[in-house]
């Protein structure tokens, strides 16, 4: 039987209500096997972490991933909530959202398609990539023993191409139509919660603007504005006498191009607490509300922010906000957390093996990603429970100095917290040091001995 540290199972148990009693334990077992295994995150290379190399029934654990009957949704339901207790009981929720590419190959995998590399194309140069696209939910939050904030995903979806809707009944689905459905999703889990979703600029469409403005409880969207966009004064007030259809819109007002080259623009000096990972900046910003409207389109209220570097450093941004109230400050600091989620992106292919998996039935396809994604939230999780005063060991070298733990100091404390809890505790029945058994020093040998292959055949397979 499986044992594990009393706080880790405490955690455990959120989810296992959410299987049936056969699925739970083999669940389980390739959930503890993922966190420790280096390398492939395959359901071979987990059976053999965990002793199972000649486990003749080996297709019952894959067959967790492409037969059992269980729900992402709800576990990534379950997450969010233990996240939020954890990080997060009060207060706005900032949420991030952003696609990601998993290369992956193979004729079966009917979902893949063709897509610029965002990781390895530039502005002046552009990279295809074939493989899987993911669109991923983050909570944005500051991690107090990390002293930063971090990405902590919780919900992913394939958002095939369109490639993938030849021959099927239903039409192809845009990214916004994704982040409308996931919008509303959370919305749903979180009711009284204000909600604040931070995206790129593909993500600034009218129609997903006002669908999720226009909720009973609204989701509030910032992300970058084109800097030509049509923006117009708030329609006038309708009174009795007035004729016709009501207006959507006011005057018509100067772009933000012209704001921008207008030397009468008047720009306040402020300084952002953490731009993009350089610590406290000094930028100018100037900020006005305004209607964001294109013929044909929904009318949609707006606060607009351009923001310009006085030392010109970085190129000018200009931000938009669904909630016309919120200040300007506010804004830049909410969308400057954006960058936290790219770097969840690299983390997890580093440490988590996310594309190293092979699976390559629809159902596994859809389970698997999403899983090994939510892994890096559930060991922060697990993580924030070892600390002790509020710290975490950090891993140095005297060439390398590091003041705060990162992730992979996080996923070595609570692998440290596994192998001493199966090897070196001692019951409270039989106090006696006991010997640790040769399968269990087996099983280490064969994680440090082979370590170096597995990152070896990943480097090889991309």
């Amino acid at each position: 039987m499986l044992t594990l540290p009393d706080e880790y199972n405490t955690l455990f148990a959120h989810f296992r209500p959410f299987f049936s009693k056969r699925v739970w334990p083999l669940a389980l077992l390739l959930l503890v096997g993922a966190i420790l295994a280096p390398g492939k995150r395959t359901v071979t290379a987990v059976l053999r972490m965990m002793g199972l190399s000649q486990e003749k029934h080996f297709q019952n654990f894959h067959r967790v991933l492409n037969r059992a009957v269980w729900s992402n949704l709800a576990l990534s339901a379950c997450l969010l909530r233990l996240l939020l207790n954890t990080f997060l009981p009060h207060g706005p929720v900032v949420l991030g959202i952003d696609e990601t590419i998993e290369r992956r190959r193979g004729d079966q995998i009917r979902a893949k398609g063709i897509y610029r590399d965002p990781v390895r194309s530039s502005k002046s140069h552009f990279v295809k990539a074939s493989g899987l696209r993911w669109i991923s939910l983050m909570l944005l939050v500051h991690i107090p023993w990390a002293a930063r904030l971090w990405g902590l995903p919780f919900l992913t979806v394939l958002a095939p191409s369109e490639r993938f809707y030849e021959n099927s009944p239903r039409p192809p689905k845009k990214i916004t139509d994704w982040a409308r459905q996931m919008g509303k999703q959370v919305r749903r889990w979180l009711p009284g919660r204000k909600l604040i979703l931070v995206a790129d600029r593909s993500y600034a469409a009218l129609e997903l603007l006002d669908s999720l403005l226009t909720l009973p409880e609204p989701v509030y969207l910032v992300t970058q504005l084109r800097l030509d966009a049509a923006l117009y004064e708030p329609a006038p007030e309708r009174t009795s006498e007035t004729m016709g259809r009501p207006r959507k819109k006011g005057a018509r007002l100067p772009t933000l191009a012209a704001v921008l080259a207008n030397p009468e623009t008047v720009w306040q000096t402020t300084t952002v607490p953490n731009w993009y990972g350089r610590g406290p900046t000094q930028v100018e910003l100037t900020s006005a509300p305004a209607v964001w409207y294109h013929s044909g389109m929904p009318a949609v209220p707006i606060r607009w922010v351009l923001v310009r570097d006085p030392h010109g450093k970085f190129e000018t941004k200009a931000l938009l906000c669904t909630a016309p109230t919120a200040q300007p400050l506010d804004i830049l600091t909410w969308f400057v957390r954006r960058w936290q989620v790219e770097v969840t992106f690299e983390e997890v292919r580093a440490h988590l093996g996310v594309e190293t998996q092979r699976q390559w039935t629809d159902q596994a396809i859809a389970r698997t990603t999403p899983l090994l994604l939510g892994l890096f939230s559930w060991v922060t999780l697990l993580a924030h429970h070892s600390q002790q005063q509020g710290r975490l060991p950090v891993r140095q070298a005297a060439w390398y100095p590091k003041a705060w733990p990162t992730f992979s100091d996080a996923l070595a404390v609570v692998r440290t917290q596994i192998w001493q809890h199966w090897g070196f505790c001692m019951s409270p029945r039989d106090p006696d040091m006991q010997k640790s058994p040769a399968s269990l020093l087996q099983r280490l040998f064969e994680a440090v001995c082979y370590s170096c292959l597995l990152y070896t055949s990943d480097a090889a397979d991309e």
